[in-house]
């Protein structure tokens, strides 16, 4: 008995010694942590989907654990990525010990950014303008100093309204602007109605306004009341 207690005293002070070690030895430690992060982030980043991005070029930036931490050795230490986190911009990578005398989990803060071409404002844009080509410049960006998606595709934006007052140097992304009204209630428009190996055209009347990818409410000439997408200023498509 007298053993057990002794030998689980010497363990305890072990312990204590490991995880209140000097300053040298804990920023060994934590220099240690951080390279198997930055390990684990070249491998994990590739594997994150990033809508319309293409041959980005990704740049992780490690930040600094807690100074006031006092991690004792690991044997191995597993980074992991936290439910609801993603890497994208300012993020955490966990960092727990699967293999150590005292087991801890802790956050380290990193910066993921990712640098292509966008498009960016050329110069001020009012609310409720109409976007065209010579509103814009390509340039690149930081993708990930949004959460927002970059409107890489021209047809995202070209001949779009502006949402909001749009000031220079801004990147176009998504919720900036909307797509235009082409005809107001009440216009004549022309109904492409279509089928399994057949199309049919038709005049009707539109009973709401339309807006190009949108739905609109459209009266055809027999008093029929449907519904079909607005593909331009004069043509609703209905599929059969």
């Amino acid at each position: 008995m007298r053993y057990l207690q002794i030998r689980s005293l010497w363990r305890l002070a072990v312990c204590m010694v490991m995880v209140l070690g000097g300053p040298s030895a804990v920023a060994q430690n934590v220099s240690a942590y951080s390279d198997a992060a930055q390990n684990w982030l070249r491998k994990a980043i590739p594997s994150q989907p990033v809508g319309g991005a293409a041959n980005l070029r990704m740049e992780v930036l490690i930040g600094n654990l807690d100074s006031r931490l006092r991690l004792a050795p690991c044997g191995n230490v597993e980074p992991y990525l936290p439910v609801g986190v993603r890497l994208w911009g300012k993020a955490q990578v966990g960092l727990r010990c699967v293999d150590g005398i005292s087991r801890w989990n802790v956050m380290l803060p990193v910066t993921v950014n990712a640098f292509g071409p966008a498009w960016v404002v050329r110069s001020q844009v009012p609310a409720g303008a109409v976007l065209t080509e010579s509103d814009v410049v390509s340039s690149e960006v930081n993708w990930a100093d949004d959460t927002n998606p970059v409107l890489a595709d021209r047809g995202a934006w070209v001949g779009h309204v502006a949402t909001r007052a749009l000031t220079t140097g801004q990147t176009l992304r998504q919720g900036m602007v909307r797509p235009a009204q082409v005809f107001q209630a009440g216009a004549p428009v022309r109904v492409v109605a279509q089928g399994a190996g057949f199309q049919v055209t038709s005049d009707a009347q539109a009973l709401s306004a339309g807006v190009v990818g949108q739905l609109a409410r459209i009266k055809m000439g027999n008093g029929r009341i449907s519904a079909g997408v607005v593909l331009d200023g004069k043509t609703v498509q209905i599929d059969l």
